[in-house]
């Protein structure tokens, strides 16, 4: 099957990437499902990718009903070590201006509806999430909007919400109370699932809107968010065609031994349907 080691998962307004050459559509099967749309390879900038079209193709699938354990399974089958996730959300702090770029560095969920695990039917696994991106991606994503000059903000927490419905004025309010910068409804439980699957996994989040807690702002509307969102994926486009290159080296980081010591089910009580389901995650451990 062919394979690449970087993988993007564009988000809202990003459905397909300009540049990309040498295109093959992969239809991939996976144990749970189909992936949201065909895995695009192609050749980016000189540099092998995967791209994923998260919402599918015309954007037929709400925040809920993504596919997101077959996505991030897919990107793995296909060879995929580093992922980048592309964003569209709504800013809880003022300096996080419609337009700007942020890489959070933590999340808080709010989702109530999502299996968020590989794991369960017999095998048990308990990754460290403590820090939910990848500190090298992190940083290499900030570089690249940097050189790209977009207004790029190093840090801050990703609120992410069930949806489709925007917040109501009250949860606003309690999100920025608690501290949080952004709000949007897709991060999770992508980045809790590229940890299990050992992947290094960082989000540039662009920002669309004030939500609804700006008193001199529009309340966030689909008009709203389109009104920013060309805007922002012709600078996403600008940071990845600089951030693509520079993540073809060997990984130094302790993404890639995520489930070493977080398999707490011995060998010989699990299944062996799970076992044969998480074999491409577990490897010589299974």
């Amino acid at each position: 099957m062919p394979g690449a080691s970087i993988g993007v998962i564009g988000g809202t307004g990003l459905s397909e990437l300009p540049g990309l050459t040498d295109v093959r559509e992969v239809e991939v099967n996976t144990p749970f499902g189909a992936p949201s749309a065909p895995v695009v390879i192609g050749s980016y900038h000189g540099v092998e990718i995967a791209f994923l079209s998260r919402h599918g193709k015309g954007h037929s699938l709400t925040p809920t009903e993504l596919p997101v354990r077959a996505n991030i399974y897919a990107l793995k089958l296909l060879g995929v070590e580093r992922v980048i996730s592309v964003s569209a959300v709504g800013s809880l702090r003022e300096e996080m201006a419609p337009q700007d770029m942020v890489v959070p560095d933590q999340l808080i969920d709010r989702t109530r509806q999502r299996v968020s695990s590989f794991f369960g039917d017999g095998i048990v696994a308990h990754v460290d999430f403590a820090e939910p991106f990848c500190a090298e991606m992190r940083s290499l994503l900030v570089e690249a909007c940097r050189d790209a000059r977009a207004n790029v903000h190093d840090g801050g927490t990703y609120v992410v919400m069930e949806g489709p419905a925007f917040s109501t004025i009250a949860e606003s309010n309690l999100y920025r109370s608690w501290g949080a910068s952004i709000i949007g409804m897709t991060a999770l439980p992508e980045a809790k699932l590229a940890r299990e699957a050992e992947l290094c996994y960082g989000t540039l989040a662009c920002v669309t809107d004030y939500d609804v807690w700006h008193p001199e702002h529009d309340n966030v509307s689909v008009e709203v968010v389109l009104r920013n969102l060309h805007h922002n994926v012709a600078v996403a486009q600008q940071v990845l065609q600089r951030i693509v290159p520079r993540l073809n080296g060997e990984r130094d980081c302790a993404c890639a031994h995520a489930l070493d010591l977080a398999v707490v089910t011995a060998p010989d009580v699990r299944p062996a349907g799970a076992t044969q389901r998480l074999k491409l995650l577990l490897g010589d451990r299974a």
